[in-house]
């Protein structure tokens, strides 16, 4: 514990530097107005914003990504609770009891309460990440190609049978991502593969240019669509405010735990904030002795899922940099701007770039604490930016992500291929398939698919050697259990019943 708290303060004196302290403070505020606006998201603004930050330093680069992240957390719950609009999916469990208690004109109380609870989520993941993350990367760094492969696989089961989302429709997203990746060079013959004749295709299709189309545009076609009636509840948070609901907050200690160990579970595994934030909320409910309070103003009903949200936001972070397996949306793309940088996530980053590594998780601290007190203060301006006709945003919005599709590479292509991508994004939400299995596979493909030859050239081309080696055994096995859960959990339920 010595070493990692000695490490942490050599991360601390990284982050402290002028520059890094600017770019904390400037990702904190977009971050937070990127979580306020409906229509863009943690993982829209950081995909917007890839392209600015290849210019820069690769810590600072990744501290504004990964700030834009914690500051999205944040101010998703602003127009949750005071226009019940969710600025971001994982805020929509916040509109449940926090609007009400806003509309029976306790605004302040309410909002004290989402930013307390954010901050206790953000300290607890982030504690978990400074202890753990290094523990984990120890044990990773053992893991050959066939244990890579296998967590891997291990990843996209989890999507499968733990995403909440349609099982098939996942599977048929994650393939779809893979399809998308293998595009281009086949990595080990060298041969084009898919490129059908076109010189345009051989180098596959940009990662930061899909990104870009189908979380930036596909969610601003949608809002398009849907149009957006804003009427919100004006507030200003005062000292009374925030002693009051300093004193509420402690007197629901079981809704903090409870969202703070759902949040940061819901992180290590790929599901994020979102299926963290209804969980907690759906768990609370369920063990409290009022729940009739629940959906009128319940304090727990705010404190559970924010908590939950910002814990899960943090601890997915530790799964990314340690075993190069991103726990959320968001946290996917972050890694693609670790990778454009030349840092390779995995267990070896540990060691290879320890000022980075503990430079990010120093940055983490200073981000979630500094941004509890930024959205407290300022939580009124943020609020009236949602004011602000979406008309006039959205035509800016599409010319930032035309511009960062064309600065990737300097080809109009590019636009074009974010144009279809947007399109795609925004049909693959109509239909309501997952988007993140699909940007995982689009990430992850070319890396499994390395591991897997990998594994077969040291197995002679037996399957088998992802079955005998002691690591890789647990690993595949606990993935075929869960991609085939959504079919056994039913099983299970039926025998258990007719055994009762």
């Amino acid at each position: 514990m010595m070493e990692d708290l000695n490490n942490l303060m050599m991360g601390f004196s990284v982050v402290t530097q002028p520059y890094n302290l600017m770019i904390i403070v400037v990702g904190l505020i977009l971050g937070i107005i990127v979580g306020v606006l409906p229509g863009l998201g943690g993982a829209n603004g950081v995909a917007i914003l890839i392209p600015v930050v290849v210019t820069m330093p690769a810590t600072a680069g990744v501290i504004l990504l990964s700030m834009i992240y914690w500051g999205a957390l944040y101010g998703g719950s602003i127009t949750s609770i005071l226009f019940n609009i969710p600025g971001e999916p994982w805020a929509v469990a916040a509109t449940f009891d926090g609007y009400p208690m806003a509309k029976g004109g306790r605004p302040g109380k309410a909002l004290v309460l989402a930013f307390l609870a954010h901050g206790a989520g953000a300290i607890f993941g982030v504690v978990i990440l400074t202890f753990f993350a290094p523990i984990l990367a120890e044990f990773a760094l053992k893991f050959g190609p066939a244990e890579v492969f296998a967590v891997m696989m291990l990843t996209f089961s989890a999507f499968v049978g733990l995403g909440g989302k349609s099982p098939l429709k996942t599977v048929v997203a994650i393939l779809f991502g893979f399809i998308l990746a293998a595009v281009g060079m086949d990595i080990v013959s060298g041969q084009l593969r898919m490129t059908y004749g076109t010189v345009v295709l051989m180098g596959g299709f940009n990662f930061i240019v899909a990104v870009i189309g189908l979380f930036g545009l596909g969610e601003i076609f949608l809002t398009v669509e849907e149009g957006l009636k804003v009427e919100g509840i004006s507030t200003r948070i005062g000292l009374k405010d925030i002693w009051e609901g300093m004193k509420e907050f402690i007197r629901y200690p079981k809704a903090i735990i409870m969202g703070m160990l759902i949040g940061c579970w819901m992180g290590f595994k790929p599901g994020g904030a979102t299926p963290a934030s209804f969980m907690a909320y759906g768990f609370c409910k369920q063990s409290s002795a009022n729940a009739d309070e629940f959906g009128k103003g319940a304090p727990a009903g705010i404190i559970a899922p924010e908590a939950a949200a910002h814990a899960a936001g943090t601890s997915a972070a530790i799964p990314m940099i340690t075993l190069g397996i991103p726990g959320s949306p968001t946290m996917a793309v972050i890694m693609g701007g670790l990778m454009i940088f030349g840092l390779q996530p995995g267990p070896m980053l540990f060691k290879e770039h320890a000022d980075f590594v503990w430079g990010f998780i120093a940055s983490s601290w200073m981000g979630n604490i500094l941004g509890f007190f930024l959205v407290l203060a300022f939580a009124p301006i943020f609020a009236s930016i949602l004011r602000v006709k979406f008309a006039i945003f959205m035509p800016l919005i599409i010319y930032v992500c035309a511009i960062g599709a064309y600065a990737v590479n300097n080809r109009m292509i590019d636009v074009y291929y974010m144009l279809i991508f947007g399109v795609l994004g925004y049909l693959f939400k109509k239909l309501d398939y997952p988007i993140a299995p699909m940007v995982l596979a689009l990430v992850l493909g070319d890396m499994a698919e390395q591991a897997m030859r990998q594994a077969l050239i040291i197995g002679h081309g037996s399957p088998l050697v992802f079955f005998t080696l002691p690591l890789a055994l647990p690993l595949m096995v606990a993935a075929i259990i869960i991609f085939f859960w959504p079919v056994i959990a039913p099983l299970k339920a039926r025998l258990f019943g007719k055994k009762a």
